[in-house]
């Protein structure tokens, strides 16, 4: 009585944007009365004459179909009730036909038999609109429209509701055959099949002689656009979210079941972050073009290649795993295959839709992508914890690796939490008892031999100066971050980075106040999120509520909040936060004075602070910006 069909699940964000759709079989129901009357005078007139007489089975029609196969004139006998039995069932590909079923001929009779059975049943505890509601819900229309809801949205942009007979009877002759009555790609077939509906809903008394001749005359007017998966806004954010319901454990599919998600993105700060993200990332590109572009990434410094970097590279692609697959005992062969030169369609900042067209090998195409940069961006509400907007690099459709995920070295953004223990051990932001001078300190590398370490700062002097922690934090002075580490006790900075949120390993070393050990970009903006909520860590949300295709809420999430700084802690790490926008030598100058942005905060006399860091040969930049109601 209840079978589950597989339906879109809508996501919605913060601001009651549609932002996109996940789906298997994309279809969404609708009710009886939200479905043009044409619509089912067509169906019944084309698929099921005697839909309203029959229970199930037209044993008439039956008849007629089994006296044409003996004169070699195969025709079809199926109800629509059988129809429908066979979509939402799955009779045909989901249910064993048994020993039987492996004689020739047998197989299809044991699934006929269950079709008509099981269509019985269903017209003894469903009324006859139910039925047709099911179906038309249920049926696929080709072009990846399942329902016909989707259907009327495909085809000619319109909804169930306000189709006009003429386009009814195109979707209907769809039945028949969806990609050989295909009004897209097969105009002519399709409108020759439209014609013999409206043709049978005359014969049925659907239509006057008068609206047939007129009808018959118009040409099939599409408004066709197919829906994907990866239309709409935020793909990196809905990915995660995706993922994010497996977590869940609720036993929720939300490619199946039909869903409304509701989440924390807004809209606006979303398409802002997108196009931040592109545009920024286009300078970015462009500058590192000019000091790089000539030097491969698969190269050392000394122009040497490194050892199997492409190799490790190009077994990632979707390319090399399909070849591996289809020729799984000839390597030479795939190597060749992806060494041969055709047509590859590939990111450009200046290509029209970010996408220009070459002719070149996969393996070529692949050096080409190595050259480009990546990012990832997060903005949270400290207050709540909810993130309200996420992009996991440049272009989805391109990089589906999403770099909000991914671990990264967050070089000195982890000094906060170095600062954070100083500050829960009583130190001051003016406390001035270390010193900027040389360090070596005997640690143990990753092969377990001894080996001597000596940071540096990053412009590679020291002033030999005693430098308060505020002056410290502004000026990302590596020597004083390193001596705190070891002062306050590695252990306890781990202790307060973990109570802080983050979850990532982090390792017992020296090395770990220049941010040595992995962690994710969520990680961190939560971090930095309990600073600017005063000492109050919330943990990160995406999703506010789901509720199921019966309207029930499934799942509300809930707000959880623990104490990590005291007030007094948390104001002294804004401040240090603030010196790094304001006090001379800070590393977050640049934003402060940039142009309009600098005039933007400086007139508006806006609390704001931030960090930078940047990771070993300079692999990763960081910037985390604060202000006390959005951290990114």
């Amino acid at each position: 009585m209840n079978p589950k069909t597989a339906a879109a699940s809508e996501i919605y964000s913060a601001d009651g944007k549609l932002l996109g759709k996940f789906f298997s079989e994309n279809r969404t129901p609708v009710a009886y009365d939200s479905i043009a009357p044409n619509f089912f005078d067509a169906l019944i007139s084309t698929e099921d004459e005697r839909f309203y007489s029959h229970h199930g089975v037209d044993f008439m029609g039956l008849g007629a179909a089994v006296k044409d196969a003996a004169t070699g004139h195969a025709r079809g006998a199926s109800t629509i009730t059988q129809q429908l039995v066979k979509n939402m069932f799955r009779v045909r590909t989901e249910y064993s036909t048994g020993l039987l079923g492996y004689i020739p001929g047998i197989k299809m009779l044991i699934m006929k038999s269950k079709e008509m059975i099981i269509a019985t049943e269903l017209e003894w505890f469903c009324s006859k609109q139910e039925i047709l509601t099911m179906y038309a819900n249920t049926v696929d229309f080709g072009s990846n429209a399942y329902g016909i809801k989707t259907a009327a949205k495909t085809y000619f942009n319109t909804t169930p509701a306000e189709l006009k007979t003429e386009q009814s009877a195109v979707l209907v002759g769809l039945l028949k055959a969806t990609s050989a009555y295909n009004p897209k790609t097969n105009p002519k077939n399709s409108l020759s099949r439209r014609n013999v509906v409206l043709e049978n809903m005359y014969n049925h008394g659907k239509l006057s002689a008068a609206e047939l001749s007129d009808l018959r005359d118009k040409p099939i007017e599409l408004n066709f656009s197919v829906e994907t998966a990866y239309d709409g806004q935020a793909l990196y954010f809905r990915q995660a979210v995706a993922d994010e319901i497996k977590n869940l454990d609720l036993g929720l599919d939300p490619y199946k079941d039909g869903l409304k998600i509701f989440t924390t993105v807004d809209s606006r700060m979303q398409k802002y972050a997108e196009q931040a993200m592109l545009e920024q990332m286009k300078v970015v590109q462009r500058n590192f073009d000019a000091h790089w572009g000539k030097q491969d990434p698969w190269v050392n410094e000394k122009n040497q290649p490194i050892p199997g970097f492409l190799q490790e590279k190009l077994k990632q692609t979707d390319a090399y795993k399909m070849l591996s697959v289809r020729y799984p005992d000839d390597p030479q062969k795939v190597m060749e295959i992806l060494n041969t030169p055709h047509k590859v369609k590939l990111f450009s900042y200046a290509g029209q839709n970010l996408k220009i067209e070459r002719e070149m090998s996969s393996v070529d195409s692949l050096r080409y992508m190595l050259h480009f940069m990546h990012a990832g961006f997060v903005a949270m509400e400290p207050q709540t914890g909810e993130v309200k907007a996420y992009v996991g690099d440049v272009d989805f459709n391109t990089w589906q690796h999403d770099n909000v995920r991914a671990t990264h070295q967050p070089g000195s953004t982890f000094k906060l939490f170095v600062y954070a223990t100083a500050m829960k051990q009583g130190w001051l932001p003016s406390d001035a008892r270390l010193k900027d001078d040389y360090i070596q300190m005997n640690v143990v590398d990753e092969n377990g031999k001894p080996s001597v370490w000596r940071p540096h700062n990053a412009n590679g002097r020291f002033s030999g100066a005693n430098i308060p922690l505020r002056a410290a934090f502004a000026q990302s002075i590596n020597t004083i971050a390193v001596k705190l580490g070891q002062e306050v006790g590695i252990p306890n900075v781990i202790k307060t980075a973990q109570d802080m949120g983050i979850k990532s390993k982090l390792n017992d070393a020296p090395s770990l106040p220049l941010g040595a050990s992995d962690v994710h970009l969520m990680e961190l903006v939560g971090a930095y999120a309990s600073v600017a909520n005063y000492g109050e860590y919330v943990k990160p949300t995406m999703i506010t509520r789901i509720v199921d295709r019966e309207g029930k809420v499934v799942y509300e999430a809930r707000k959880e909040v623990r104490t990590v700084l005291s007030d007094k802690e948390a104001f002294y790490m804004q401040t240090l936060l603030g010196a790094g926008m304001t006090d001379a030598g800070g590393t977050s100058q640049a934003l402060a004075s940039q142009n309009y942005i600098g005039q933007w905060f400086w007139n508006r006399r806006i609390d704001a602070g931030g960090k930078t860091g940047t990771s070993n040969s300079h692999a990763d930049a960081w910037f985390v910006g604060v202000t006390p109601n959005l951290v990114g």
